[in-house]
């Protein structure tokens, strides 16, 4: 696969309808919120998650595209093919941790996109720095959580049944955000993916996840996801020509009506200012 010549940023918009894209453990599960300003947040680790289930999904034979972090995985056991590999071809220690690291970027997509800390004692093979980074998301504007009672028309045990004496409904919750615009930025180190190894079909490969992640992550407390823009700023040099924030400054979401509620995307104005770019960047509206 040939090298990663260029640095990236890029913006991705996505919305929510009657779902909870990124729940809260610490309340309850209800949707992420920011105390301050009421803007719904999503983690970037939720989204990443999205990246890893999409390229399992679509590239789970290609050889190079395995996932190291997925659902309930033991990931010292993920790691042991990796000392197998490098068995008696190390000097010492250190070199046996290098080649296995090696190794691990090389079979595993998510190890040489975003890293890992791989350095325990078990089947260590070191730590890695992801050429691929995001912010967490925030939307555009406040969110309005929503808590609302569901019933149940069964129960699951006898038990159940005899204390609801016959009437086997029951009550529940779901937390919903009637709708939000979020807005996640991105970054890609030409540099960094040159010591993971992470290329060109990787890059390729991230921007398709990008836009179709959410097609396959369909659940009833997630409502209608979908991706709706993403703008990709590429540099004519690894180290870049811009900083990042001044780039993401040029895409911009606005209400159409700032005294009615957004229920959709359609109620709002996206602006990409591709004007006067900085020498050398280049801007590419890839949805």
């Amino acid at each position: 696969m040939s090298e990663l010549a260029n640095r990236y940023e890029f913006v991705l918009l996505f919305d929510v309808v009657n779902g909870n894209p990124n729940g809260d453990p610490d309340a309850g599960n209800l949707p992420r919120v920011d105390p301050e300003t009421r803007r719904g947040l999503i983690t970037d680790v939720c989204l990443k998650r999205k990246v890893r289930n999409y390229i399992d999904l679509t590239k789970s034979d290609v050889p190079g595209f395995k996932i190291y972090v997925r659902e309930k995985a033991v990931l010292s056991v993920s790691r042991a093919p990796a000392g197998e590999a490098v068995k008696g071809k190390a000097k010492n220690d250190a070199e046996a941790v290098q080649l296995a690291q090696k190794w691990m970027c090389e079979n595993y997509f998510d190890v040489r996109a975003f890293g890992a800390v791989m350095s325990t004692k078990e089947n260590n093979c070191g730590q890695v720095r992801g050429p691929v980074q995001f912010t967490f998301a925030s939307s555009v504007d406040p969110i309005m959580p929503l808590d609302i009672s569901i019933t149940r028309m069964a129960v699951e045990t006898q038990r159940e049944a005899d204390a609801q004496q016959g009437d086997n409904r029951t009550m529940g919750r779901k937390s919903i955000v009637p709708y939000g615009l979020y807005r996640l930025e991105g970054f890609v180190s030409a540099p960094l993916a040159k010591r993971t190894g992470f290329a060109e079909a990787d890059l390729e490969a991230l921007w398709e996840a990008l836009v179709n992640m959410f097609e396959h992550d369909r659940s009833a407390a997630r409502g209608l996801m979908s991706a709706r823009k993403l703008v990709i700023f590429k540099h004519d040099s690894e180290i870049g020509r811009a900083p990042a924030h001044a780039l993401f400054a040029r895409i911009t979401a606005r209400r159409k009506d700032e005294n009615a509620p957004v229920r959709s995307f359609d109620d709002y104005e996206v602006s990409v200012d591709s004007s006067n770019l900085p020498q050398g960047v280049s801007i590419n509206e890839a949805l």
